[in-house]
């Protein structure tokens, strides 16, 4: 009688372990020895080299909900990996279990009612190209491989967002597991406080396991790259027209040393430039006179800018798809005085590599349009998009003396910032999280996250603390 019971112990304790998920699930678990884990527990990112205690390789949303429900049965910790292409690396954690929806990419197209259904692990690209086989789109990650998951619950800020705003505008359904492993449903109509909150909160709230948006009528684009000098004059022109140019036209600008690229001529090559990606949607024939004053802030290094297919975009960030180091610092703001262009000009002047640079973007347009309280993305009337980036492809490189450039440079800009975009956001403390959310926003975050998620199992991220409003009336 002890033997038997024993054995059904030990049968019990097998089933409530790993062996018991992996017969649960359609995917594969990834253990630490395995083949396959070196290459699965690596990010887009090499600044973060993380282990995991073992990975869950999902395809579908059951899976990715029973992973949930073994991780809160057995008090194993866990990040989420969409697109892997996480700026703090929170996708993959130290000791944590991996929920990897890397192979949910399932794209589904209906033109007739111009919507797309997306599972939680697609990228850009994978939505970019079927859409357009239809003369469809939706504002998209700056790169092909950046995911939806993060992309959308950040807010979404892409190629079309003077035009269409955010991507997360365009949400119009989320199938989401819960922190209790269940699947339910956020729209307009069901757990609407929950919808709000994915639209912008990050990845506090649950995991996104499929997306329904309303896509827009965009086939082609007036697009491409503009190159022109770097001086204090061009950027100054630049962000007076930007934020006020049609709506149709949303750019971004990058201060940095000419790349080798084809279309850069070997003479500017390594010499500071402003490097403008153009994306004109609607009348392609206003093209043209919408990006003229751009061009006549100075003689163009180069310009190849022309009617193109909407994901032939992702060619000018292809660089983004490779694994990368990177330290990244953002901020939004309303005013750039010309003292700041000139640090940020001599910053990429004295750069530590040749892909460090300042990032512009000018807003407006619809995003500011819709109303400030719809989503969770808190930032709407803000003019500028401001971002250092001190990137390097080489994990030999002196990453250090690229994380010196950011700071120094940051030290000298950062008194100018008005928020910031949690897509953006290293890890870089409490207080940035609070800048991406101000204080209303954030005690209705901590409100919704207290309703779905009170025991912040979803904690991986840039975290917002579960507070119910009895305690924090109390408080």
């Amino acid at each position: 009688m002890t033997t038997t019971v024993s054995i059904a112990e030990e049968r019990k304790a097998r089933k409530n372990g790993i062996d018991g998920l992996r017969e649960r699930i359609n995917g594969e678990i990834i253990l630490p020895g395995d083949d396959q884990y070196q290459e699965a527990r690596e990010m887009r990112g090499f600044t973060y080299d993380n282990y995991p205690s073992f990975i869950v390789k999902c395809t579908n949303a059951t899976d990715v909900a029973e992973s949930v429900k073994f991780a809160r049965a057995n008090r194993i910790p866990f990040s989420v990996r969409g697109g892997g292409h996480s700026v703090p690396g929170l996708c993959v954690v130290d000791g944590a279990m991996t929920i990897d929806m890397t192979q949910m990419r399932g794209v589904e197209i209906f033109p007739e009612r111009q919507v797309a259904r997306v599972q939680g692990g697609a990228r850009s690209i994978d939505l970019a190209i079927p859409a357009h086989e239809h003369g469809l789109a939706l504002s998209t990650g700056d790169t092909g491989t950046v995911g939806f998951g993060g992309l959308v619950t950040g807010g979404g800020i892409g190629y079309f967002v003077r035009k269409y705003g955010l991507a997360a505008d365009r949400l119009r359904s989320a199938k989401i597991v819960t922190a209790d492993g269940e699947i339910i449903t956020a729209s307009p109509l069901e757990h609407s406080d929950l919808f709000w909150a994915i639209r912008g909160g990050g990845g506090n709230f649950g995991i996104v396991v499929e997306f329904e948006f309303e896509l827009v009528p965009v086939s082609h684009i007036y697009g491409g790259a503009l190159i022109l000098p770097a001086t204090r004059e061009v950027v100054r022109g630049y962000l007076d027209y930007v934020p006020n140019a049609p709506d149709g036209l949303t750019t971004m600008a990058t201060i940095v040393a000419a790349p080798p690229a084809p279309f850069v001529p070997d003479a500017w090559v390594g010499k500071p430039v402003v490097l403008i990606l153009v994306a004109f949607t609607g009348d392609l024939a206003e093209g043209p006179a919408a990006t003229a004053p751009l061009r006549a802030l100075a003689e163009p290094v180069a310009d190849v800018v022309d009617t193109l297919p909407y994901p032939a975009m992702f060619q000018f960030m292809a660089f983004a798809e490779e694994r990368h180091g990177a330290a990244i610092r953002m901020m939004f703001t309303d005013e750039i005085p010309d003292a700041t262009i000139d640090d940020m000009i001599e910053g990429v002047n004295n750069a530590a590599g040749p892909m460090c640079g300042v990032h512009l973007r000018g807003m407006g347009g619809e995003l500011a349009r819709i109303p400030l309280n719809s989503t969770a993305f808190a930032h709407r009337e803000r003019k500028y998009f401001v971002a250092l980036l001190g990137l390097w492809m080489d994990p030999a490189e002196d990453g250090d003396a690229i994380r010196s450039w950011t700071d120094e440079l940051w030290s000298k800009i950062a008194h100018i910032r008005d928020g910031v975009y949690v897509n953006f956001l290293e890890r870089e403390g409490e207080a940035r999280v609070h800048e991406a959310y101000p204080n209303e926003v954030y005690a209705r975050l901590a409100e919704i996250k207290a309703k779905y998620d009170p025991g912040n199992v979803f904690r991986y991220n840039q975290n917002i603390r579960p507070e119910p409003v009895a305690q924090r009336a109390a408080a």
